[in-house]
C-alpha cells in the first residue's frame, strides 16, 4: 500500500506474538526489511520472520533484553549487520500484571514500569542517537495503550507507565522534530491477542467487553498494524506527538452512549 516503504528498515520490539506479529506481517507485506525482537519466544520470532519473508518483506529475529541498554545497542547492531540502516523503530513489548494496590510488590511494580516504561525510553535513545549522528529522518512509534487515559482499577503499575509513555512521546516529539523526526504512539483497546484469546472464547466475557465498547466489537491485531504501516508512511508525514486510539471507540466514555446520565 505504501510504496515508500519498500526496502526500508524497522525494528519491531515483542514482536514473537500477538501485536507485534501483526505489524512485522504488515511490514512484510509493505516488503520491508525487519528485525523482529523477543526475549524468551524463539519459535515465535522464527515465525514471525517466516511469516514476514511469505509476505514479500525480509526478516531476522534477535533475542533481547529491551530493558537493558546492552539489549537495544544489539537490536541497533543487528539491524545495522544485517540491513545497513534503519528507518523505523517500533516500541511494542509491554506486560501487565493485576493487583490490588496496596498488595503490589516493588518488584511487580518494577517489572512493568522497566519494560513498559524504560524499554521505550532506553529503544527510543538508541534510535535518535542513530538519527541525530547520521543526520537522518527518523520515525518512532510507541504502543501505549486506551490505559493512558482511561484509570485502570487493579493496573495502577500498567495505567502509570503508559501515562508516563503519554507525556515521554509528546515531550521527544517536541524535541527532535526540527530533526525529521516523527514520535507517534498507538492506544489499542480491546484488542483480541493471544494473551486474551481464552477470555474472548467465552461469550459472556467477549459481551461484558464488547459492552465497554461503542463499535460493540473486540479488534484484531491486523487493525492495530493497519496503523502502525499509516504512521510509518509519508501518508503522515505531518503527524507527529499523538496518540492514534485503535479502540472501536473506547475512550469516548460508552457509558453514556445511550444518552443516559
Amino acid at each position: 500500500m505504501y510504496k515508500e516503504l519498500e526496502g526500508k528498515t524497522a525494528v519491531v520490539t515483542g514482536g514473537s506474538k500477538g501485536i507485534g506479529t501483526a505489524i512485522a506481517k504488515r511490514f512484510g507485506t509493505e516488503h520491508m526489511n525487519v528485525v523482529v525482537n523477543y526475549f524468551s519466544d524463539s519459535k515465535g520470532a522464527e515465525e514471525a520472520v517466516r511469516i514476514i519473508e511469505e509476505a514479500g518483506g525480509k526478516g531476522v529475529a534477535v533475542q533481547a533484553n529491551i530493558g537493558e541498554e546492552s539489549g537495544v545497542k544489539k537490536l541497533l547492531d543487528q539491524a545495522l549487520e544485517f540491513f545497513g540502516s534503519i528507518d523505523v523503530w517500533v516500541n511494542n513489548a509491554g506486560v501487565e500484571n493485576r493487583s490490588a494496590t496496596h498488595e503490589l510488590s516493588l518488584d511487580d511494580w518494577n517489572r512493568i514500569i522497566t519494560t513498559n516504561l524504560t524499554g521505550v525510553f532506553l529503544g527510543s535513545k538508541v534510535a535518535l542517537q542513530y538519527f541525530t549522528d547520521n543526520e537522518r529522518k527518523g520515525n518512532i512509534i510507541n504502543m501505549s495503550s486506551v490505559h493512558e487515559q482511561i484509570p485502570w482499577p487493579g493496573f495502577a503499575n500498567y495505567a502509570a507507565s503508559k501515562g508516563g509513555l503519554k507525556l515521554f512521546t509528546e515531550t521527544i516529539a517536541m524535541e527532535y522534530g526540527k530533526r525529521n523526526i516523527r514520535v507517534n504512539n498507538i492506544g489499542p483497546g480491546a484488542i483480541n491477542t493471544p494473551i486474551n484469546s481464552d477470555k474472548f472464547l467465552d461469550p459472556l466475557q467477549y459481551e461484558e467487553t464488547a459492552r465497554m465498547v461503542p463499535m460493540h466489537r473486540i479488534g484484531k491485531p491486523e487493525e492495530v498494524a493497519a496503523a502502525a504501516a499509516w504512521l510509518a508512511s509519508d501518508e503522515s508525514s505531518y503527524v507527529t506527538g499523538i496518540t492514534l486510539f485503535v479502540d472501536g471507540g473506547m475512550t469516548l466514555y460508552p457509558a453514556f452512549q445511550d444518552g443516559k446520565g
